[in-house]
């Protein structure tokens, strides 16, 4: 049995496609401390794991939108994120030496830190998109200046971190040079250029558990498809979108499920008979009964709607899910509207077509498929379990 710490950062898209992994961990005898904050504690525990907590120092900063880790945003993001790490490395330095770390690969510095610090391997969860030669998300979705003076400062910055931590390459540390494998959270069907990433990637979809903590839902009951319509966690502050949702169902023939996040409903107006809103939803429990999903297009929600064989409608919010979207549309699984002037009627009539396109459905059948053959949490329990072994 060996003990494996898990590391991330706050947002759901980020814990929710770990769960998986931490839970078969657990099945198969070994220890697992998880570090997270009590936001995420519920469905950490869910896991069997050992919960480590922290307090995490977003938790204050009230952001309504996160800055993006690339493009305009990026220096911000960075130096969020580095005010994030030395917190986290102040309150989890400690402690006992674990047999391997896992850590989410885009946002967890400190994971990178912790595990370089205490001589052990690393295995990286990218429940994203990633880039290497051939496909690059800095190339093709954003724009980045590596030699405007805030990029450059930020640079600075954290090279004076690493360096402190005996860590003197920072563009190997970016890119987790490190870690033995990274965890890729979708089947490689659907990554850009996926036949191109080679040793050290390992595509195993995403990794499901029941989430008891989010409680169930059930249809009313009146025969009318299902439709799920959510933005996610993050960027989801659009009261202008749900009003427009709810007026373009008045009357249709759907049974319409809105999550709206911290936007308040009695804020959007008189609310249809066949639409229900809520802050948050049960979303694996809705998309088991769903006809189609209304969806950002951030991968942990799009990897679950492909999951439960769902066709969608992107309406993607920021550049990484952009990319999502485009995907989405590329390969024939659903359609990707622009969210600028986005009526209502034109969220239902797309959502209509995408529902009855036998298409569509077939591509969302294929892509199904692919996700399950990627093996999900047992696939990443054994590319742990290898690393491990020649750990040991």
């Amino acid at each position: 049995m060996a003990t494996v710490a898990f590391y991330a950062p706050i947002g759901a898209g980020h814990v929710n496609p770990t769960l998986g992994l931490a839970a078969e961990l657990v099945r198969r005898g070994h220890r697992v401390t998880y570090a997270t904050t009590e936001a995420n504690a519920a469905r950490v525990a869910e896991t069997g794991a050992e919960i480590v907590p922290w307090t995490s120092a977003w938790d204050s900063l009230g952001l309504d939108d996160v800055p993006q880790m690339h493009g305009k945003g990026l220096v911000k993001a960075m130096g969020l994120l580095l005010d994030e790490t030395k917190s986290a490395l102040a309150q989890l330095g400690g402690g006992e030496r674990p047999d391997l770390v896992v850590h989410d690969g885009p946002l967890c510095w400190w994971g990178r830190i912790l595990a370089a610090r205490r001589q052990v391997p690393s295995v990286e969860t990218w429940p994203n998109l990633v880039s290497n030669d051939h496909w690059s998300m800095q190339r093709r979705y954003t724009t980045v200046n590596p030699l405007s003076l805030g990029f450059l400062r930020m640079i600075v910055r954290l090279g004076a971190l690493l360096r402190k931590e005996g860590i003197r390459d920072v563009q190997a540390f970016m890119r987790g040079d490190r870690a033995a494998v990274r965890l890729v959270l979708l089947p490689r069907a659907f990554q850009y250029a996926g036949e191109t990433f080679g040793e050290g990637y390992a595509f195993v979809g995403p990794g499901l558990t029941g989430r008891a903590f989010q409680g169930d839902w059930r249809p009313p009951g009146d025969d009318r498809p299902v439709a799920l319509v959510s933005l996610g966690t993050g960027y989801n502050r659009r009261p202008d979108f749900y009003r427009a949702v709810i007026r373009g169902a008045e009357g249709l023939p759907w049974h319409v499920v809105l999550a709206v996040g911290g936007v308040d409903p009695e804020s959007l107006g008189p609310i249809p008979p066949n639409v229900e809103v809520h802050g948050h939803v049960p979303q694996l429990a809705v998309l088991r009964h769903a006809r189609v999903f209304v969806t950002h297009a951030g991968m942990g929600s799009t990897m679950e709607s492909l999951h439960f064989g769902v066709p969608m409608v992107a309406v993607p919010q920021m550049a990484e899910q952009r990319a999502n979207a485009d995907r989405i549309a590329e390969l024939g699984l659903g359609r990707a509207l622009p969210p600028e002037g986005l009526t209502g009627e034109r969220v239902w009539e797309t959502a209509g077509q995408v529902a009855a396109d036998e298409h569509v459905r077939e591509r969302v059948r294929w892509m199904r498929e692919e996700v399950a053959a990627a093996g999900g949490a047992p696939a990443a329990a054994d590319e742990v379990e290898k690393v491990l072994n020649l750990g040991s």
